[in-house]
């Protein structure tokens, strides 16, 4: 619960962190150049104001925003007071909003389903659906976004773009708002019409809102209640925007007539790198500058900005009257369950949007790999059962598993990057955690992945001869668990690696490595070193080789094949040295392919088919605990950035 008459306050805050952008290099051997960010800031903005904090590029205004929202990684020292109380990482989640930079939205839901979901996964059950539809279409109306409701994200212009994620964050109705460039590469009228948007919410709800703005413009003067100047990291000036131009006049630095002030007042703040001379005189101006406002500026630190407004303009206080109607109080969070429901009905809107980014998402997902399923069967189709069939049936297997889990990887590289994006910054929230996320995606997919599989099964195993409807399902299994596999290994990778290309190709490297040392496809296990043998046993790739291996030559099958039509294999004429009558039967052909050099040439142990289907799915289960907790990890700074500028 927090007070009509709330304030936010920072006290003497110090923080230190990186100072220029890192290389690789430095960043894998810890050799970041670090220093001090911010120094000694000290601000005050209450209940119903607008707080700009203007800055040249390096000035410290994201450092700022990430102080009082706590998510700075680096020594901090200093207050940030909410209402009096202490800010930490649980308070701000819970009643405060945070829009940042750059936040990609999921491109095949509308806006009106953006706004619902970020709703959904913010507001309790205290507020019923009804009341939550209003509020949706409230919040749509304010950022003059109802007429474009419908239309998915991905059709939006830069403009409606950045309304629609400022919405994901008023639609909580936070106490206090933090917005890092809001305005940034759009034009004057929309600066101009996201500014007064914002205060106008502040106006009517009470809130607080602190923007960092690098171009401020002239006609969002009349919006902004207070402003701070910082300059590496100092304070030049913070207070009501209106004190500033008495207090700057008052120091000898009146604004020219026709002038922006906000615009003369952030070159007065920022040095000039022109030359050294304009360096040294520019730095030496601004020392001076931060040095007398330590030691003057603290009334206009603590000046209201509404009753600046009052004494200059003879108006009466209409924010003070209003901030004592207005009671406030939080929405309570919704509980874990109805969280993982929202996350997987937001799954299947993006999916089902039917749409054209949706349509292509569901291909993907249902119709891939039957696809590229049949083009193998088109080669396959015509198998004649002659001696040459083993290898053209060990061929056959050996494609059937690359080709599942090169789609794996392709499809969940293409489908899932845009949900991992969204995810980053969510989680910041604490929305909902990695492990709840990762569960409810793998629910959405897994009925996807079944039938996806199950349709290839159906269509390559077609060429395989095999008619026994019991054998198609467990051969279907196969390859679903590899499939599995494949899958959370891309979701591994990809909570690293930004880049779907790099992802995939990063997979595949991987993949094709295992699968010729795990399946024994290309090279017997008999001929390949002992070590390589036991590395093997760690690859899924045995276990489901082994598995279809057996179900296609075990068995006495393939007994007694020709040399080719008209050319027959007497039984004294089979010979492991001729390449014409080489297998007597497929178990022959298996001795050859797994015997490790034992004397009885005893190949049961690694062709039990109940074992190696069983371990076959324990693979991709042990990537999905392991992937959960690898999403619970705290990653590093640098890493999780990628994903979010």
């Amino acid at each position: 619960m927090v007070g009509p008459d709330y304030s936010l306050e920072l006290c003497n805050i110090f923080h230190s962190g990186q100072i220029e952008p890192a290389s690789c290099f430095q960043t894998l051997f810890g050799t970041i150049q670090t220093g001090l960010i911010l120094k000694d800031v000290s601000l005050e903005v209450k209940a119903g104001e607008v707080l700009a904090v203007l800055g040249s590029k390096g000035s410290g205004k994201r450092a700022l925003l990430e102080v009082i929202s706590r998510r700075t990684h680096g020594p901090t020292r200093g207050q940030v007071l909410l209402d009096g109380s202490p800010m930490t990482i649980s308070l701000f989640q819970r009643i405060c909003g945070y829009v940042s930079h750059h936040t990609e939205l999921i491109p095949t839901l509308s806006v009106e389903q953006t706004i619902h979901y970020a709703a959904s996964l913010s507001i309790g059950p205290q507020m019923s659906s009804y009341l939550k539809k209003s509020r949706v279409k409230q919040v749509l109306a304010d950022l003059a976004l109802s007429q474009v409701a419908r239309w998915n994200v991905s059709k939006l212009n830069t403009s409606e773009y950045r309304r629609v994620v400022i919405g994901t964050q008023l639609i909580k109705d936070p106490v206090l708002l933090l917005l890092d460039e809001p305005t940034i590469d759009l034009d004057p009228l929309t600066t101009y019409l996201i500014i007064s948007m914002l205060s106008n919410h502040v106006k009517r709800r009470n809130r607080i809102v602190v923007l960092t703005m690098e171009k401020p413009r002239s006609d969002v003067f009349p919006f902004l209640d207070r402003v701070t100047y910082l300059c590496l990291g100092d304070v030049v000036y913070t207070g009501p925007t209106r004190l500033m131009l008495e207090y700057f006049k008052a120091i000898g630095f009146p604004c020219p007539q026709l002038e922006n002030p906000l615009m003369y007042y952030l070159c007065l703040s920022t040095v000039d790198r022109r030359s050294r001379e304009k360096f040294i005189e520019s730095n030496t101006q601004i020392v001076a500058l931060v040095e007398k406002f330590k030691m003057e500026g603290g009334p206009y630190r603590k000046s209201s900005a509404a009753a600046s407004s009052h004494l200059l303009l003879g108006s009466p206080d209409h924010n003070s009257t209003m901030s004592h109607k207005i009671p406030y109080s939080s929405f309570t969070k919704p509980g874990t369950f109805k969280v993982g429901f929202t996350l997987y009905q937001r799954l299947f809107a993006s999916t089902f949007c039917f749409n054209s980014s949706s349509l292509c998402h569901l291909f993907m997902r249902l119709f891939s790999t039957p696809l590229f399923f049949t083009l193998i069967w088109f080669f396959y189709r015509n198998m004649q059962n002659y001696q040459w069939t083993f290898y053209s049936r060990n061929g056959l297997l050996f494609i059937c598993l690359m080709s599942t889990y090169v789609m794996s990887i392709v499809n969940t590289a293409y489908t899932f990057a845009m949900y991992r994006n969204y995810y980053y910054e969510e989680s910041r929230q604490g929305l909902y955690s990695g492990p709840l996320f990762l569960i409810t995606y793998w629910l959405f997919s897994i009925p996807f992945s079944i039938l996806s599989t199950g349709g290839a099964s159906y269509i390559i195993f077609q060429a395989t001869g095999i008619r026994h409807l019991n054998e198609f399902f467990t051969f279907a299994a196969v390859l679903w668990g590899c499939y599995l596999l494949a899958e959370q290994q891309t979701i591994a990778f990809m909570m690293v690696i930004k880049s779907s290309f790099v992802t995939i190709v990063t997979n595949l490297y991987i993949s094709v490595m295992v699968l010729v040392l795990g399946t024994g496809a290309l090279r017997s296990f008999s001929s390949i070193s002992e070590w390589l043998i036991y590395f093997s046993y760690v690859c899924q790739t045995r276990y489901a080789s082994a598995f279809l291996n057996r179900q296609m030559f075990g068995d006495g099958r393939l007994y007694n094949l020709p040399q080719e039509n008209g050319l027959s294999c007497s039984i004294a004429g089979f010979n492991s040295e001729l390449f014409s009558c080489r297998y007597l039967d497929g178990g022959a052909y298996l001795v050859e392919r797994y015997a490790q050099g034992t004397t009885d040439n005893s190949i049961s142990e690694i062709l039990d088919s109940h074992f190696n289907l069983i371990v076959t799915f324990v693979f991709p289960i042990s990537a999905a605990v392991l992937n959960c907790l690898l999403y619970l990890i705290p990653l590093p700074a640098f890493i999780k950035a990628k994903f979010r500028d």
